[in-house]
This record gives structure tokens, sequence and C-alpha cells, in this order.
């Protein structure tokens, strides 16, 4: 009699093992469950809120980046109107003091990009091409003309386009672009500098930017 009690005591508390065991291992799921479902939560708030960030960063870096420069030059215009009459010519000159303003611009706001949340890639796509502005002041001295050969508007027309591709020659070999290049980039790298921070990577024209020499080598070509 003594012995079926201790067996049955020894098959309950075997049971009452299994039921330890069997709670412990539901509950160890309950916790991994708990803490994949706010782990999972988490990672997906933070790309959320990286991909915020980004977005408003490079807003707040489009906006227009314009470098100024004066240019100054005298051009002497001189126009002959042959005759029939060998060595007979109605001549009109003058001599034109140029002022010239000219503005080397990026808009910023055309910079267009792709944002891979998954693999936190940020792509730009475009990076607008400069705008050259030139606004020159032409004062004319020494204005010479004749009856049959006077000044009309079609001369200063002329005379302005001469001017204007002087001047873009001039833009070309200063330091004007090149300088205003600097200035975008500079406001390109506030771009770099954020996603490297967050552990992103910045990407254009196929190639990752690590620096802001990898911008000014893409931008070249």
């Amino acid at each position: 009699m003594k012995n079926y009690k201790s067996n049955n005591l020894g098959f309950f508390g075997k049971l009452s093992e299994i039921r330890k065991w069997i709670l412990v291992l539901f509950m160890a799921f309950i916790f991994f469950w708990i803490f994949n479902y706010f782990t999972k939560s988490k990672d997906s708030s933070t790309i959320e809120y990286d991909t915020n960030l980004i977005q408003t960063q490079i807003k707040n870096v489009g906006k227009l980046v314009v470098t100024e420069g004066h240019f100054a030059e005298v051009i002497t215009y001189k126009d002959k109107k042959e005759t029939y009459i060998p060595g007979l010519s109605f001549d009109k000159k003058a001599l034109v003091v140029v002022n010239a303003d000219v503005t080397v611009s990026f808009d910023l706001s055309l910079v267009t990009y792709d944002i891979d949340a998954k693999n936190k890639i940020v792509t730009i796509t475009n990076i607008p091409k400069e705008e050259i502005k030139i606004s020159p002041d032409l004062k004319y001295y020494n204005t010479e003309s004749s009856t049959f050969n006077e000044f009309k508007g079609e001369d200063y027309n002329k005379i302005n386009k001469i001017v204007k591709e002087n001047l873009a020659k001039k833009i070309e070999k200063s330091s004007l672009k090149s300088n205003a290049q600097n200035r975008l980039l500079s406001e390109l790298s506030k771009i770099l500098i954020l996603t490297n921070s967050m552990g992103w990577t910045l990407s254009y024209k196929g190639n990752v930017i690590k620096s802001d020499t990898d911008f000014q080598i893409n931008l070249s070509n």
C-alpha cells in the first residue's frame, strides 16, 4: 500500500514538474514575442525618423546659392558702309565702356533624390547646372556716324551681343565659376555629413560619396 502511494506521489510530482517547464517555456515565448515586437517597432520608428530628418535637411539645403562678380572692359565698335565709288565709304564708330555685374547661381530646390530606407541609401539623382546672368551697363563715347550710315537699333543690339560674348569668355577664365561651385559643394556636404552621422550611404551618378572630393569629381563629369 505504501508503495502504491509513493508511486502516485512520484507520478504527480513528475506531472507537476512538466507543468512547471511548460509554464516556463510559455512565459519565455511571451517575453520573446514582446521583446521582438517592441524591437521591430523601434527599428521602424528609427528608420522613419531618419528618413524624415534627411528629407528636412535636403529641403533646408534647397536654396539659391549666388556668387557675384564684376567685370569691366572697353571696346571700339566700327562699321563701314561701302559705296560704288572706290575709296568712298560711310563709317560709324563708337568707344564703349562696359561695366557688368555677373551672377553665377545654383537653384538647389531643383536637387532631386531617392531614399532607400531599407538599405539606408540616399541617391542624389539630379544637381542643377549653374545659371549665369550678365547685366552690362554700357556707356558710349566718341560716337561718330554719317547721314548715310547712322547708328540704329540693330547696332546697339550687335554691340550688346559682342559685349556679352566677351564677358562670357572672361567668366570662363576667371575664378567666378569655381567659387560658385565651391559654395555648391559646401551646401551639398551638409547632406553628406548628415548621412554619415546616421550611418546612411550617399550616392551620386552610381558612385558612393565619401568626401567633398568625390562630389567634385562627379560634378565635373
